[in-house]
């Protein structure tokens, strides 16, 4: 579970997180982070948050965003907001680090998102791009389909065409960090 302070980093995106404000912190109403990117830092993919907002404050460097069809390039001092819905990506648009405060308007997963794509980055199980492989995808597409999806096809397409590889993935027992935790669980005592 992510928490205020707490500092990850994807080795092949080159993205660097910090978590600012958590969902526990705004009681599921914004995550807040700081992002750095590496000067080759980029978000894996095109996408699109169906629910959420995202605000980008360029804190320092140069940040180049594909919003829909148009390129905008910001710098220390801008700020870019995607709305829900909208296609986007970004990438460092400098020869230096670039940092970034985000914003991200409701919470819903996003943090755990943050951390699984870092574990998967950290394991080996992403491609050279940053984006996890077939099996991992499959699994990863169905429990984080409301902070994140490809541009295209429509949600139902991917659903159909990852099922078979969401069975297999689970047959080979992948699928247990990409479960819902049951707030109602017991949860285990303090030492």
């Amino acid at each position: 579970m992510a928490y205020a302070g707490q500092i990850i980093q994807n080795p092949v995106s080159g993205e660097s997180i910090e978590f600012i404000r958590t969902a526990a912190d705004t009681n599921g109403e914004l995550l807040e982070i700081e992002l750095t990117l590496t000067p080759d830092g980029s978000v894996p993919g095109a996408h699109v948050h169906p629910e959420q907002e995202e605000r980008f404050h360029v804190l320092e460097g140069t940040m180049k965003f594909r919003l829909g069809m148009r390129t905008i390039v910001a710098e220390a001092g801008d700020t870019v907001v995607v709305p829900a819905g909208r296609v986007h990506r970004f990438k460092n648009g400098g020869d230096g680090p670039a940092r970034a405060r985000v914003e991200v308007v409701p919470a819903l997963d996003m943090e755990q998102l943050f951390e699984t794509t870092v574990e998967l980055a950290h394991e080996g199980r992403v491609t050279r791009k940053g984006m996890p492989k077939p099996l991992h995808l499959a699994l990863f597409v169905r429990r984080y389909e409301r902070e994140v999806r490809a541009p295209f096809p429509p949600a139902w397409v991917v659903r159909v065409l990852m099922a078979p590889l969401a069975a297999l993935a689970r047959r080979r027992g992948h699928a247990e960090r990409y479960e819902l935790a049951d707030p109602h669980a017991p949860q285990p005592l303090a030492a």
